[in-house]
């Protein structure tokens, strides 16, 4: 028998399926409240997009990705998360030269080589959000508070997590003092942040080694040799979170995953899924759009894996629902189809294409969770009638066919 590669689940079941499609609709609607819309980009890119934005020194490039060469000697891969297709698009379509705002919101799979594990698979799903054009710290604060709202919505509590990542001005001295930190404490770090100082320094404070992390709360903070500028915006950035009761806290050690980030980072994080506790991150990165061969243009956004959300969502009270159509003999059957496609013109409605006693017609429109049973026997068609009953008051009545 052939099964689904290790990490690669199926969404198939009620529940997953129902929380699923509530997430994207959920997150969809906050967005488009927003202001944002709906962009779609290739799952297949060009292995060179992710090596220029996500970065060779990142574990993605450098471990995870789904690279092959295509029948046409194309080297291409699978992509592994979702702004590096999103500013590529943007500048494609040359909107970097059109100049003014643009914003966009996506959804689909994303694919990584790593160990599967509860709410990190091979293949998951992300939800995510991008804003090209504006510089200013606000919009990073309608970032954060556009997450905060999504969670909200799905009932799903959180503690954000802020920090600065600095900019071209501030950031590479305070590199070149981290290095001296790095070097002065080789010896006892893993081999991961050995490769890590001298492709891209900043990436060992992210080392989930334990005693990496004890060694590092003595390492500088950027937060402290942060440019005038980059510390006016963070403390705007603050201010703003305050005035609108978002509550954070400061973590001088989140550096974000990825390569292309600058100036603001946060991180949403849940206490109820375990040690993978991020639940959405994203911050500021004002290079990429330069770095992929487009105009300088000022970005920021975010990004929410839907797999580490599923089984926190509070799902809202289901009411019953549409119409359920069940024939008693097969004369019935064709009629039985025609009201059912009706109806669909305007309402939910299901049917069976099979003869049924009543009993097993009224299981079937329960396990649809249908508001109204609505059923045709031989006496019915005689009388050009049809028995209905409303399965939420629980009330039963025969009415003719044209008035229905």
């Amino acid at each position: 028998m052939i099964k689904s590669l290790r990490g690669m689940n199926d969404i198939l079941n009620d529940d997953e399926y129902k929380r699923f499609t509530y997430f994207i609709k959920t997150a969809t609607d906050v967005a488009q409240n927003y202001g944002f819309h709906f962009i779609e980009t290739p799952i297949l890119e060009e292995t060179a997009l992710f090596k220029r934005s996500v970065g060779e020194s990142s574990d993605i490039v450098g471990k995870e990705m789904y690279q092959f060469i295509d029948k046409g000697e194309n080297d291409v891969c699978l992509r592994p998360e979702g702004t590096a297709g999103v500013v590529r698009a943007f500048i494609q379509n040359k909107l970097d030269r059109a100049g003014g705002t643009h914003r966009y919101f996506y959804h689909g799979s994303m694919f990584r080589y790593e160990r599967p594990q509860k709410g990190r698979l091979r293949q998951f799903h992300q939800f995510g959000v991008e804003s090209f054009g504006v510089e200013s710290v606000y919009e990073d604060a309608t970032m954060i508070m556009m997450v905060a709202d999504i969670l909200k919505k799905l009932g799903i509590g959180y503690r954000l997590q802020l920090n600065s990542l600095g900019c071209k001005e501030c950031m590479p001295p305070y590199r070149e003092n981290l290095v001296k930190f790095i070097e002065s404490v080789e010896d006892e770090i893993c081999e991961d942040c050995q490769r890590r100082k001298s492709t891209n320094p900043i990436r060992v404070l992210d080392c989930k080694n334990e005693k990496c992390q004890s060694l590092y709360e003595k390492a500088p903070k950027l937060i402290n040799s942060l440019c005038k500028s980059c510390e006016s915006d963070f403390e705007k950035l603050k201010k703003i979170l305050d005035s609108n009761k978002i509550a954070y806290e400061i973590d001088t050690n989140l550096v974000r995953g990825l390569d292309y980030y600058s100036k603001t980072a946060f991180e949403f994080v849940s206490d109820d899924i375990g040690s993978q506790s991020a639940i959405a991150g994203g911050g500021r990165y004002d290079r990429l759009v330069e770095f992929l061969d487009g105009r300088p243009t000022p970005a920021v956004g975010f990004a929410m894996g839907i797999e580490r959300l599923m089984e926190l969502i509070e799902m809202p009270e289901e009411s019953r629902q549409g119409y359920y159509f069940g024939a008693m003999d097969d004369e019935a059957l064709e009629l039985i189809l025609s009201l059912t496609q009706q109806k669909r013109k305007s309402k939910k409605a299901t049917c069976e294409y099979r003869a049924r006693n009543l009993k097993a017609h009224l299981k079937n429109a329960d396990r649809a969770n249908a508001r109204f049973c609505c059923i045709i026997g031989s006496n019915e068609m005689q009388d050009k009638t049809i028995w209905i009953k409303d399965l939420e008051n629980k009330t039963e009545e025969i009415i003719p066919l044209q008035e229905f």
